[in-house]
């Protein structure tokens, strides 16, 4: 019963000869079709090469709730180390300067803070847009590369860390004397701002960085018909008067050399309070504004686009 000799098939694919080759012509197909993409790992045995057997290899991805987590922990910790070095800095220096000193930082840093909340705001806008089942896209005349809520609040995120990463880095550079080191780093952070608008190779959302900056032009000089986007943007512009006057104050003091200083404290100088730069520039978007409507008016002919002057 047990010593019985077990006749097997000649043909059997799993048998080979004593130093012949092995017959596994019919093994992929008995294992399926999915063979020819997975990964062959050549198995010896007995010194000889055996029979390739496919292998099926799968991909370790992190669930999509660790990388949000960890992504937490790391903000959390880069704003721990941004406050306590910021707050350190400023500690550190003479009560009669820290003042003066905060102020500027202010002026320099705010506008560009403001926007980063602009910015988390329209994103804010266009989720409710899109859970509202709002068709936002045809509304503002936008391509099918435009940008989503989750593009924006990316983008803000990155404004998120890299404004407050500049500021602490110019507080800690000018408590610690080095002056030009701390009065270099709000002019890179501007240099960076305008290079990344108008850069003009196709990266960073190339198609919704020249949307902007047409409808920009396009306010600035209304040469041709007025879109609802125009008058959208003209009135966001209106909101950010103070945002445009605080950066035309920065950049002043950036091109005549006076960051990180208290030159500009005194009010007639070049930059300092009594400049007639600071009126023009609070009143251009109403301008901007203004001529909008004029030209609302002459191409519809309703004397309701008149209203909106006021």
């Amino acid at each position: 019963m047990f010593g019985g000799q077990v006749a097997a098939p000649i043909n059997s694919p799993h048998l080979r000869r004593s130093g012949s080759r092995a017959v596994v012509s019919d093994l992929g197909a008995e294992l399926g079709n999915g063979v020819e993409n997975s990964y062959v790992h050549p198995l010896e045995i007995n010194g000889s090469k055996n029979a390739s057997i496919p292998l099926v290899t799968a991909a370790i991805v992190p669930s999509p709730t660790l990388l949000w987590r960890f992504k937490v922990l790391l903000f959390l910790l880069w704003g721990f180390i941004c406050g306590k070095t910021g707050w350190q800095s400023v500690m550190r220096m003479s009560a009669d300067l820290r003042d003066l000193f905060l102020y500027e930082a202010f002026l320099y840093y705010n506008p560009l803070l403001l926007v980063t909340t602009m910015a988390w705001l329209w994103g804010i806008n266009l989720w409710v847009f899109s859970r509202s089942n709002i068709n936002y896209a045809k509304i503002f005349d936008l391509d099918q590369n435009h940008l989503t809520h989750r593009e924006i609040w990316k983008c803000a995120t990155w404004m998120t860390i890299i404004v407050p990463t500049s500021m602490t880095a110019y507080l800690y550079l000018y408590s610690n004397g080095e002056v030009s080191l701390a009065a270099s780093q709000p002019v890179l952070l501007y240099f960076a701002v305008v290079m990344l608008l108008i850069f003009p190779f196709d990266i960073f959302y190339f198609s919704s960085r020249y949307y902007l900056l047409r409808a920009l032009w396009r306010i600035v000089l209304p040469l041709q018909a007025i879109t609802f986007s125009d008058f959208f943007l003209a009135d966001i512009l209106t909101s950010m008067a103070k945002v445009f006057s605080d950066i035309e104050r920065s950049v002043c003091r950036m091109v005549h050399r006076q960051v990180a200083t208290i030159a500009w404290f005194e009010a007639d100088s070049v930059c300092g309070s009594h400049s007639v730069a600071i009126p023009l520039v609070l009143v251009l978007p109403y301008l901007f504004r203004f001529f909008q409507c004029l030209r609302q008016y002459r191409d519809i002919g309703e004397r309701s686009a008149l209203l909106n002057v006021f």
